[in-house]
């Protein structure tokens, strides 16, 4: 930092002013060793100056000392800071930096697992935790003066963002507001709904990165660089916008393109491929990849990848690869390669470092959880990242990585929320991953979000993110990526059935309506409405000038275009009727199908015969679980079946017939080829049925009017019909326009009237009042909120012992991560089966109702995780429990961790009765083990 000495008279005048005016910020800049940007100097003296901010700045540029000043304020004026986080794992991280530098004494930590020091005057926590004190009115939230929410722009997110909204209204007005968030695209129209709800706040938006960043895109072993030298300024949050490609990215693109059109150079079929799954080579040599167009191109694996940076000095590094299966892959890969990145003295200080960290666990369940593996490879310098590792795991794979003793990590791109690894490279390996749904490319947004952590604040000259090449893959789009300012933020909020009962509770249905007509959700959606009306009003002048164009001399030509309309609507009204009947009488012969009979699919990717297993009802429909002729175990789907079905022989299916196990598909699909090789398929039933007389009918009179009318004999009729046509056409979208204005406006307040007509149908609430029934649902926080307090209600938990009530809990948390999953889950014997039937059979009438009232909140149970729970509230060994179910560790911990949540709820909402100890015997059976040690898991 500068001295006085160095100064001018002028700038230590200004100085000694600045020292007088905000004296705190100066004391507290002193515990820095390096100068603090300009950014962080003039928030924190917003903050100082009484004013609440938002402070919008890259990964990694230093946003949280915003934060740690509001801590250090609230220290030193006699008020209480809290500092709030998505993830308990950034929670712990936060809560050691704040403990290290103020004592233990005076800073506390709430993340549901963890309570320590809770009346703290600095106390971390995670979000939720907040929203549950602010309903519950706590004593804990006398003398707050300060709030930091750090990582803000986590309201978007679809599953957990509404609680962010629900703190930031609800907090007393006295507590000032510290947000701190990744650049988004429209910080200021989130500062200027900050500043409607919270008062004076000032917006501070960051684009410039304290470390250069500089990207590259590597070639076989060559690192090139992605943007041509000019005109790139690496120091900006993105680059800008139509920065110049360069020139030798281009040609190898434009060369691979011109050889993926040779057809005649294709590599026969079945030719081994270099580089296994996923697309990079395991080998040491890193040979080239040969593509399926027959060019050898460079596709650089994993140990190339990590030798080039190794030789380049451009470790630490993160590698990013969008699936756990590839992160455990890259890792044994580098390992096969004999990859070692780290000294003797290292490897002592990692080998001592995770055998004291991973003493707690168990020593029978090492083998399973792969501990071995583990430490081999943290040995060697080189870790996976992703979220079904254990909790512990990750933890030794993050502060090995900060200490400078891990110089690899594979990691998922949830790596990229919060938590503090920086690194020198950030490399990507493919520019898709899955969502859930399908294989989609990567935001600007997450590609900013990813590569943002590259260049590590006072240990790096610069940064570099890193795109392997892959076949196919156009630079202009990678740079692309790199040149969009990031994303826009979008408000996730909607009203639950909890917060609707606990608004009610502390404010009234009325107060209650007008607060939530304060969140971000609705802000956006007015602003909406300004743009909307604007199309609105050319769309209502193009239908005068359509009117006009389509005027006929005849007579009113409008009106025979609206006959002509009209019979066209009457035949495709005829033929939906007819599909429908279709579908309806598909839905009936799968209503008659049972294991054991041989249909033939009509259609789709499975067309063909198939032997029913399971014929598959559910509260969905029909998804009959079937094996097909060439060995597929597949669940079908209603669109499978556009034409009704019927069994044309039957098959005798073995007792413990398994889907997962090959060789029995294979039998099965053998005895079915076997079966049905004589047989013919069914006849096709007729594409078209008789129109209905009513239509056909009300078809000829409409004929007869149209044939009548004066504009039908008009010469220029076609053309005036396709002026007519634009013009229904138009007024169509318009209308369409006019529904989304009126929608729009006081959206999240009708939502919150329909889920208080149903918390009403309920007897959960009675007008402003919220009865005794509904005081339950207000200690239940889950997604399946609504389905847990009515199981409360009607008693179906009562009586259970503590394991079957763990299984029956587990159904309302679980939810697994391929819902198309063809296995049957297995259910502990005794009353955990009818139990669970009869919370299934209470979902499908709050479906119904949620239906009836237009909201959709509660999806369907899921019984995938009722075994495990039941058998690790008995007791049974980790590696039974996790060799029944085919979870990962992580997944197991997670899991367990959110049931633990669950049932805790439930013993608060039972009352004084019985269950309330049943409840909290789960608590206690579930938290042993690895459950028990995984107290930073998220």
């Amino acid at each position: 930092m500068s001295t006085a000495d160095d100064l001018s008279p002028a700038e230590r005048y200004a100085d000694y002013r600045n020292g007088r005016k905000h004296p705190v910020f100066r004391a507290f800049e002193s515990l820095y060793s390096f100068p603090l940007d300009d950014f962080q100097a003039r928030a924190c003296h917003e903050i100082e100056d009484g004013r609440g901010v938002l402070v919008a700045a890259p990964t990694g540029s230093g946003k949280t000392i915003v934060g740690e000043f509001a801590v250090h304020l609230a220290l030193e004026t006699g008020r209480k800071c809290f500092y709030t986080t998505p993830i308990k794992a950034l929670s712990n991280q936060k809560y050691n930096d704040l403990a290290a530098r103020y004592g233990p004494d005076q800073v506390g930590l709430l993340t549901g697992d963890n309570s320590v020091n809770g009346e703290a005057p600095i106390v971390v926590m995670t979000t939720e935790v907040l929203r549950n004190m602010l309903y519950a009115g706590s004593r804990t939230l006398l003398g707050l003066g300060f709030v930091v929410m750090d990582e803000v722009h986590y309201l978007a997110d679809r599953a957990r963002g509404a609680v962010w909204e629900e703190v930031i209204i609800h907090l007393p007005e006295s507590v000032a507001l510290v947000s701190l968030s990744a650049t988004v695209s429209n910080a200021e129209e989130f500062g200027e709904w900050l500043a409607t709800v919270r008062g004076d706040t000032t917006t501070i938006v960051e684009e410039k990165r304290p470390v250069p960043l500089y990207q590259h895109v590597m070639v076989g072993k060559r690192l090139l660089d992605l943007f041509a030298d000019s005109d790139v300024d690496a120091k900006a949050g993105f680059v800008k916008e139509g920065a110049p490609v360069n020139n030798e990215l281009l040609r190898i693109a434009r060369d691979d393109w011109a050889s993926s059109r040779m057809k005649d150079r294709r590599s026969p079929r079945g030719r081994s491929q270099a580089g296994g799954r996923g697309g990079s080579g395991a080998g040491k040599g890193g040979g080239p990849k040969q593509v399926g167009n027959g060019r050898r191109v460079w596709i650089p694996s994993r140990y190339d990848v990590i030798d080039r940076l190794d030789r380049e000095g451009l470790l630490p590094a993160i590698v990013f690869i969008f699936s756990r299966v590839g992160c455990d892959a890259a890792v044994t890969q580098c390992l096969n390669a004999g990859i070692r990145l780290t000294s003797p003295e290292e490897r002592d200080a990692i080998y001592e470092f995770v055998e004291e960290s991973c003493r707690h666990l168990p020593e029978e369940d090492l083998q399973v959880l792969g501990y071995h593996d583990f430490l081999d490879g943290l040995t060697r310098g080189v870790a996976a990242h992703h979220a079904g590792m254990l909790p512990a795991f990750k933890q030794c794979v993050e502060e090995l990585y900060l200490r400078g003793l891990c110089k690899v990590v594979f990691a998922t791109e949830t790596l990229a929320l919060g938590i503090n690894m920086p690194a020198r490279t950030v490399v990507i390996e493919k520019l898709t991953k899955w969502n859930g749904e399908t294989h989609a490319d990567i935001t600007p947004g997450e590609y900013t979000q990813l590569t943002g952590r590259a260049g590590r604040r006072g240990l790096d000259v610069e940064g570099h993110g890193v795109v392997l090449w892959q076949p196919g893959i156009n630079p202009r789009e990678v740079a692309g990526l790199a040149s969009t300012r990031t994303y826009p933020l979008r408000s996730s909020f909607r009203p639950s059935y909890n917060m609707a009962v606990n608004l009610v509770h502390q404010f009234g249905r009325e107060r209650s309506r007008e607060l939530l007509e304060q969140s971000f959700a609705q802000f956006q959606a007015d602003k909406a409405v300004v743009g909307l009306a604007r199309q609105l009003r050319k769309s209502e002048d193009a239908l005068d000038g359509y009117r006009e164009a389509a005027t006929c001399h005849l007579g009113d030509f409008m009106e025979y275009a609206a006959l002509r309309r009209r019979i066209s609507d009457a035949e495709k009204g005829a033929a939906k009727s007819r599909r429908n009947d279709r579908r309806e009488e598909a839905l009936a012969s799968l209503a008659q199908l049972k294991p054991g009979d041989v249909i033939e699919v009509p259609t789709g990717k499975f067309a063909g015969f198939a032997v029913v297993i399971d014929p598959g009802f559910s509260a969905e429909g029909p998804r009959p679980y079937v094996v097909t002729a060439d060995r597929q175990a597949r669940r079908l789907a209603m669109i499978d079946f556009p034409t009704p079905v019927a069994a044309v022989t039957r098959l005798k299916i073995p007792k413990n017939f398994n889907g997962r196990n090959p060789q029995m598909r294979r039998d099965l699909a053998s005895a079915l080829r076997s079966r049905t090789h004589n047989l013919t398929s069914p006849p096709t039933r007729p594409g078209k049925a008789p129109v209905d007389s009513g239509t056909e009918r009300d078809v000829t009179r409409l004929r007869n009017e149209m044939k009548a009318h004066p504009c039908h004999q008009c010469p220029d009729r076609e053309d005036h019909a396709r002026w007519s046509e634009r013009w229904f056409k138009l007024d169509r979208d318009a209308k369409t326009l006019k529904r989304r204005v009126e929608q729009r406006t006081n959206t999240v307040a009708r939502q919150f009237d329909r889920v208080c007509e149903v918390l009403t149908a309920l007897e959960y609430l009675d007008g402003d009042e919220v009865t005794p029934r509904g005081r339950h649902l207000m200690r239940l926080y889950s997604d399946m909120d609504l389905v847990a307090a009515e199981s409360l209600r009607h008693g179906l938990w009562d009586g259970l012992t503590p394991s079957e009530l763990a299984a029956a809990l587990s159904v309302l948390v679980f939810e697994a991560r391929r819902p198309d999953d063809a296995s049957s889950p297995r259910i502990p014997g005794g009353p955990v089966k009818p139990v669970v039937g009869e919370m299934v059979k209470l979902w499908g009438e709050l479906d119904a109702l949620e239906r009836e009232h237009h909201l959709d909140f509660l999806r369907a149970p899921d019984l995938g995780f009722a075994w495990a729970a039941y058998r690790w509230a008995e007791g049974d060994d980790l590696d039974d429990v996790l060799g029944a179910i085919e979870l990962a560790a992580g997944d197991f911990v997670r899991w367990m961790k959110q049931l633990l949540d669950l049932a805790g709820q439930v013993a608060d909402a039972a009352g004084d009765a019985e269950l309330r100890e049943t409840a909290r015997e789960v608590v206690r059976r579930l938290r042993r083990g690895v459950v028990a040690y995984s107290g930073l898991a998220d």
